[in-house]
Protein backbone atom coordinates (compact mmCIF):
# COMPACT_ATOMS: atom_id res chain seq x y z
CA UNK A 1 0.00 0.00 0.00
CA UNK A 2 1.27 3.32 -1.00
CA UNK A 3 2.74 5.68 1.75
CA UNK A 4 1.85 9.21 1.78
CA UNK A 5 4.02 12.44 1.30
CA UNK A 6 3.52 14.17 4.81
CA UNK A 7 5.57 16.89 5.29
CA UNK A 8 6.32 17.74 8.86
CA UNK A 9 8.14 20.73 10.57
CA UNK A 10 11.60 20.69 11.23
CA UNK A 11 12.49 18.38 14.35
CA UNK A 12 16.18 19.12 15.76
CA UNK A 13 15.92 16.05 16.51
CA UNK A 14 16.79 14.75 13.01
CA UNK A 15 20.52 15.45 13.41
CA UNK A 16 20.62 13.35 16.41
CA UNK A 17 18.65 10.59 14.72
CA UNK A 18 21.05 10.83 11.68
CA UNK A 19 24.22 10.45 13.98
CA UNK A 20 22.80 7.53 16.15
CA UNK A 21 22.14 5.84 12.43
CA UNK A 22 25.43 6.88 11.37
CA UNK A 23 27.28 4.93 14.51
CA UNK A 24 25.30 1.95 13.44
CA UNK A 25 25.82 2.30 9.76
CA UNK A 26 29.40 2.53 10.12
CA UNK A 27 30.01 -0.50 12.77
CA UNK A 28 27.78 -2.35 9.98
CA UNK A 29 29.96 -1.92 6.98
CA UNK A 30 32.94 0.79 8.14
CA UNK A 31 35.16 -0.57 6.29
CA UNK A 32 33.34 -0.12 2.77
CA UNK A 33 32.99 3.37 3.86
CA UNK A 34 34.82 6.44 1.95
CA UNK A 35 32.35 9.37 3.60
CA UNK A 36 28.89 9.23 4.98
CA UNK A 37 27.09 12.33 4.78
CA UNK A 38 23.20 13.64 5.96
CA UNK A 39 21.66 14.86 3.05
CA UNK A 40 17.87 15.93 2.35
CA UNK A 41 15.50 18.28 3.94
CA UNK A 42 16.17 16.88 7.32
CA UNK A 43 19.58 18.07 6.80
CA UNK A 44 19.16 21.41 6.69
CA UNK A 45 18.38 23.05 10.62
CA UNK A 46 14.58 24.85 10.42
CA UNK A 47 13.43 22.84 7.00
CA UNK A 48 10.55 21.18 7.19
CA UNK A 49 10.77 17.80 5.56
CA UNK A 50 8.72 14.01 5.47
CA UNK A 51 10.30 12.65 8.55
CA UNK A 52 12.55 10.46 7.11
CA UNK A 53 16.47 10.80 7.06
CA UNK A 54 18.35 10.50 3.97
CA UNK A 55 21.74 9.40 4.76
CA UNK A 56 24.61 9.30 1.59
CA UNK A 57 27.31 6.41 1.72
CA UNK A 58 30.18 7.37 -0.65
CA UNK A 59 32.60 4.02 -2.02
CA UNK A 60 35.14 3.65 -3.91
CA UNK A 61 33.57 0.94 -6.31
CA UNK A 62 29.66 0.54 -6.47
CA UNK A 63 30.63 -3.39 -7.05
CA UNK A 64 30.72 -3.08 -3.57
CA UNK A 65 27.86 -2.03 -2.04
CA UNK A 66 26.57 -6.07 -2.62
CA UNK A 67 29.02 -7.02 0.02
CA UNK A 68 27.04 -4.37 2.07
CA UNK A 69 23.93 -5.84 1.86
CA UNK A 70 23.83 -8.43 4.60
CA UNK A 71 25.47 -6.13 7.11
CA UNK A 72 23.08 -3.49 6.87
CA UNK A 73 20.11 -6.04 6.53
CA UNK A 74 21.39 -6.82 10.12
CA UNK A 75 21.09 -2.75 11.23
CA UNK A 76 17.52 -3.37 9.65
CA UNK A 77 17.77 -1.92 6.22
CA UNK A 78 15.84 -3.48 3.60
CA UNK A 79 17.83 -3.33 0.16
CA UNK A 80 16.23 -1.85 -3.15
CA UNK A 81 17.51 -3.36 -6.06
CA UNK A 82 18.45 -0.72 -9.24
CA UNK A 83 16.03 -2.16 -11.33
CA UNK A 84 13.71 -1.27 -8.71
CA UNK A 85 14.59 1.59 -7.43
CA UNK A 86 15.33 3.81 -10.32
CA UNK A 87 18.44 4.86 -10.34
CA UNK A 88 21.04 2.86 -11.73
CA UNK A 89 24.09 4.69 -10.24
CA UNK A 90 22.93 4.21 -6.67
CA UNK A 91 22.04 1.09 -4.11
CA UNK A 92 19.35 2.25 -2.26
CA UNK A 93 18.33 0.84 1.28
CA UNK A 94 15.27 2.18 3.32
CA UNK A 95 14.61 1.01 7.12
CA UNK A 96 10.88 1.41 8.14
CA UNK A 97 9.40 1.41 11.78
CA UNK A 98 5.77 -0.36 11.56
CA UNK A 99 3.84 2.31 9.58
CA UNK A 100 6.35 4.37 8.31
CA UNK A 101 9.65 4.74 6.20
CA UNK A 102 11.94 6.35 8.80
CA UNK A 103 15.70 6.41 6.79
CA UNK A 104 16.94 6.01 3.18
CA UNK A 105 20.58 5.38 3.16
CA UNK A 106 21.58 5.90 -1.01
CA UNK A 107 25.26 4.43 -1.38
CA UNK A 108 27.41 6.04 -3.98
CA UNK A 109 30.99 6.36 -5.67
CA UNK A 110 32.44 9.51 -4.43
CA UNK A 111 33.07 11.14 -7.64
CA UNK A 112 29.84 10.31 -8.51
CA UNK A 113 27.24 13.55 -9.90
CA UNK A 114 24.63 11.98 -7.28
CA UNK A 115 27.70 13.07 -5.10
CA UNK A 116 28.16 16.19 -5.87
CA UNK A 117 25.25 17.36 -6.68
CA UNK A 118 23.39 15.94 -3.28
CA UNK A 119 26.05 17.93 -1.16
CA UNK A 120 25.31 21.05 -3.42
CA UNK A 121 22.03 21.37 -2.79
CA UNK A 122 22.25 20.58 0.76
CA UNK A 123 24.88 23.09 1.15
CA UNK A 124 22.61 25.87 -0.88
CA UNK A 125 19.89 25.66 1.24
CA UNK A 126 21.85 25.58 4.51
CA UNK A 127 23.21 28.77 3.36
CA UNK A 128 20.46 30.40 2.25
CA UNK A 129 17.40 31.16 4.44
CA UNK A 130 14.95 32.41 1.81
CA UNK A 131 15.76 29.37 -0.62
CA UNK A 132 15.18 26.62 1.87
CA UNK A 133 11.50 28.59 3.10
CA UNK A 134 10.44 28.44 -0.64
CA UNK A 135 11.33 24.56 -1.04
CA UNK A 136 9.34 23.96 2.27
CA UNK A 137 6.38 25.57 0.79
CA UNK A 138 6.74 23.80 -2.88
CA UNK A 139 6.91 20.59 -0.63
CA UNK A 140 4.07 21.23 1.42
CA UNK A 141 1.84 22.14 -1.75
CA UNK A 142 3.26 19.40 -4.02
CA UNK A 143 2.82 16.91 -1.04
CA UNK A 144 -1.35 18.29 -0.84
CA UNK A 145 -1.37 17.68 -4.39
CA UNK A 146 0.50 14.27 -4.93
CA UNK A 147 -0.82 13.06 -1.93
CA UNK A 148 0.26 8.92 -1.85
CA UNK A 149 1.97 9.51 -5.50
CA UNK A 150 5.61 9.70 -4.14
CA UNK A 151 7.28 9.54 -7.50
CA UNK A 152 4.95 12.67 -8.66
CA UNK A 153 5.81 14.81 -5.83
CA UNK A 154 9.54 14.02 -6.32
CA UNK A 155 9.30 14.59 -10.24
CA UNK A 156 7.37 17.77 -9.38
CA UNK A 157 9.92 19.02 -7.07
CA UNK A 158 13.05 18.56 -10.10
CA UNK A 159 12.42 21.85 -11.83
CA UNK A 160 13.29 23.56 -8.49
CA UNK A 161 16.07 21.83 -7.65
CA UNK A 162 17.81 22.35 -10.80
CA UNK A 163 17.46 25.93 -10.62
CA UNK A 164 19.00 25.99 -7.13
CA UNK A 165 22.12 23.35 -8.43
CA UNK A 166 22.35 25.95 -11.73
CA UNK A 167 22.87 28.98 -9.83
CA UNK A 168 25.18 27.55 -6.80
CA UNK A 169 27.28 25.92 -10.09
CA UNK A 170 27.27 29.60 -11.36
CA UNK A 171 28.55 31.06 -8.54
CA UNK A 172 31.75 29.28 -7.91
Amino acid sequence: MPEPVIIVDYNPQWPVMYEEEKARILSAIGLKIVAIEHIGSTSVPGLGAKPIIDIMVGVRQLAEAEECIEPLQSVGYEFVPPEKAGIPERRYFRKREPGARTHHLHMVEMDSEFWEKHLLFRDCLRANHSTAEQYHVLKKRLAEQYGLNREGYTEAKTLFIQSVLAKARAEH
